[in-house]
């Protein structure tokens, strides 16, 4: 909705998280965007509500105090089974007319990117896509959303003062959940939905898994990548062996997707996945802008480069001057030893 004066936007109320379900399971994105929030509404003295949307949900909603949440909207309906936007959307867009929340997160994941234009569109408000940073406006309590712009060459902060609610999505592991709090309680607001939310056009026939897609770097605690330093696609059988000693997962910087040496499940950055693993140990990635939003986030930044003076081996905890053909292996006997 448009709004022109600081007496209308204080009509708008709360900070709302919007569930992601797959296969009627709440994921793990859920649980940052819920940490997310709660920084936002305790910034602007406002509640936190988890929107949860599905068929055979209900018995999820009372885990999502836990992660921060005060309040829970819930909508369990058959209906919803697999995932269909347009109907969503339509109850979406109601539920924000009736309980007027000022601040809408949902995750930059297919299935958030399919959602919040629409409700964007229908709710006439402002969207801004794939954010990395969010904060508060002390003066004028507006949502400051920061995400790469140019290519990733600029981090642009966006706000929009003229609408409300304003609307936001997240990439995933970019924003720390919470700790579990078992012993939080909160409220419970089943809604339904309703004749006019929107007509059903679709449904779920039969899901496929692509064999790549089920490579998960997002939850990986190790991550072994590498970028046009490793040369060719036989120089990442040498990373997937580190990986294998290590428990972890290998990813790619995009030159080396586009170059065909590893498939694009693998990308990391912001044209790819946002990671945030205990250990990240980049190989031969120079580390350019668009590539450091999907990983920066991670707890123990290693990189190994022959150039000490790359944007990645200034980030680095730990960064090893060398060839990385040479320092891998002997990296690899030394586990083996152990």
């Amino acid at each position: 909705m448009i709004v022109t004066s600081r007496e209308e936007k204080d009509r708008y109320r709360n900070v709302w998280a919007l569930a992601e379900v797959l296969s009627g399971q709440v994921q793990p994105v859920t649980h940052e965007l819920l940490g997310a929030a709660r920084a936002l509404a305790d910034a602007g003295g406002q509640e936190v509500w988890a929107v949860l949307l599905g068929a055979g949900t209900a018995s999820q909603a009372v885990g999502l105090f836990a992660w921060g949440a005060d309040k829970v909207l819930l909508v369990d309906d058959p209906r919803l089974d697999g995932f269909q936007d347009e109907l969503e959307a339509g109850a979406l867009t109601r539920l924000i007319h009736k309980h007027r929340p000022d601040i809408l997160l949902g995750a930059a994941t297919a299935r958030g990117r399919a959602l919040m234009p629409r409700v964007a569109v229908m709710a006439v408000c402002g969207l801004t896509a794939d954010c990395t940073g969010l904060s508060i406006d002390p003066q004028t309590g507006d949502l400051l959303q920061t995400r790469p712009a140019f290519g990733g060459n600029i981090m642009a902060t966006i706000r929009s003062a003229g609408h409300r609610p304003q609307l936001a999505t997240v990439r995933p592991r970019v924003m720390k959940a919470l700790e579990e709090d078992r012993a939080r309680t909160g409220q419970i607001i089943r809604e339904s939905l309703e004749e006019g939310d929107s007509p059903v056009v679709k449904r779920v026939v039969e899901v496929f898994k692509d064999k790549e897609s089920v490579v998960n770097l997002g939850h990986a605690q190790i991550i072994v990548s590498g970028g046009r330093g490793v040369k060719s696609a036989k120089g990442f059988d040498l990373l997937r062996a580190l990986a294998d000693k290590v428990g972890g997962a290998v990813g790619a910087s995009r030159v080396a997707i586009d170059a065909g040496w590893i498939s694009y499940a693998h990308q990391i950055g912001q044209t790819g996945q946002t990671v945030q693993s205990k250990v990240y140990i980049a190989c031969g990635i120079s580390g350019q802008i668009q590539h450091l939003v999907g990983m920066q986030s991670s707890d123990t930044i290693i990189a190994i480069d022959k150039d000490p003076d790359t944007p990645m081996m200034q980030l680095a905890d730990i960064a090893i001057v060398g060839d990385l053909f040479e320092v891998i292996p002997e990296i690899i006997r030394e586990i083996d030893k152990v």
